[in-house]
């Protein structure tokens, strides 16, 4: 039986459940269903919370990431990719890193204001800030409330360097800004893109756009000069693994001037929603999948160890980075991104007002 035939399977969902938080002492269960006519109904509609941080810039002490510094205007994310690391992050807010994590978002509108505090703070030296470090700072809610256009304004206004990561292209509409950042090689612009098959981009991310969207935006935002990487993340051995040179050439020929990667880890409650939905989505080959992924992290699906957490190791995972390597090596040669401009930085405390 396939995943469209299945009465249990949520189109237009990653997660097909909601799992329980540990920091959580009560959950909501279904019992005595012989006694019902009708399954227990979930609210299925996307629900906004406010947050109201003192601070917007987190710190990070990995030694697996470029960037220690980060900016998560969202808590939570619309697209419902099955293997988001953030789902976890969802359960500090009492609520479950399944179906809660796609259906109910955190915003924080004093993002910008905030920022603004940071860069004025006296000790403040520049540095590379992402956008975001976990929930993608373009998903749908972004076109109404425009936080991270608003984050953007502020990055240009102080001349500090920052780099975005997203798969959507709501960031096209903020162009204007991105082309004046590239011009002081203040911005690099990061595109997820882990398939070019259309039915599977469905089941793995429901609400995001296709992969001939984001090869659209790569092209779009090349055509500008504006510095484009292609993230081939995560791959998910077994499943995406094989498609590895014919995205990095896709994305080479439309401007791309790098490729990164990372291999899929399913750490926390991921790893229960990701064998729930792969048990859903691909039956046959479920155990398959299961078992190449945790052969890629000494045999579990969870892995937090630095320095292999997020580039794997085994047979598997070797083989995949050779055909990185390789893919790269044909299709990106001679391309590089640019260094960042670290001198064009202007503290404005004392000088101007804030506009926010």
């Amino acid at each position: 039986m396939s995943h469209e035939d299945n009465p249990e399977y949520f189109k237009g969902r990653g997660a097909q459940v909601n799992t329980h938080n540990k920091f959580l002492k009560n959950k909501y269960v279904l019992e005595h269903m012989e006694g019902l006519d009708e399954p227990m109904l979930q609210n299925g509609n996307t629900q906004i919370f406010e947050e109201h941080p003192k601070k917007i810039v987190s710190e990070s002490n990995s030694p697996d990431l470029p960037f220690l510094s980060s900016i998560n205007p969202y808590q939570g994310c619309e697209h419902g990719c099955i293997y988001c690391y953030a789902r976890n992050t969802h359960e500090y807010y009492g609520f479950s890193a399944g179906l809660d994590f796609e259906r109910k978002i955190i915003v924080k509108r004093n993002a910008a204001a905030l920022l603004e505090e940071h860069f004025n703070k006296k000790n403040y030296q520049p540095t590379v800030i992402m956008l975001s470090g976990n929930t993608d700072c373009y998903q749908p809610i972004e076109r109404k409330l425009k936080i991270t256009r608003s984050l953007l304004e502020v990055f240009l206004k102080y001349k500090n360097p920052v780099s975005i990561i997203t798969k959507n292209n709501l960031i096209l509409r903020d162009i204007d800004i991105l082309d004046s950042l590239a011009k002081l090689n203040l911005v690099h612009v990061n595109v997820s893109l882990n398939s070019l098959d259309e039915q599977l981009r469905q089941k793995l991310e429901p609400r995001t756009i296709t992969a001939s969207g984001r090869l659209a935006v790569i092209e779009k935002l090349s055509e500008r000069n504006i510095p484009v990487r292609v993230m081939v993340a995560p791959i998910i051995p077994g499943l995406t693994s094989n498609e590895v040179p014919n995205i990095i050439k896709a994305a080479a020929n439309r401007g791309a001037l790098a490729a990164g990667f990372t291999i899929v880890r399913l750490n926390g409650s991921i790893g229960e929603i990701f064998t729930d939905w792969v048990e859903k989505a691909f039956p046959n080959r479920a155990e398959k999948i299961l078992n190449m992924v945790a052969s890629c992290h000494g045999g579990n699906l969870n892995d937090s160890r630095w320095g292999t957490r997020i580039s794997g190791e085994g047979n598997i995972a070797e083989s995949i980075h050779q055909l990185f390597k390789l893919a790269c090596t044909r299709f990106l040669a001679d391309r590089q991104m640019p260094e960042y401009n670290m001198q064009h930085f202007t503290p404005l405390k004392g000088k101007q007002t804030s506009l926010f």
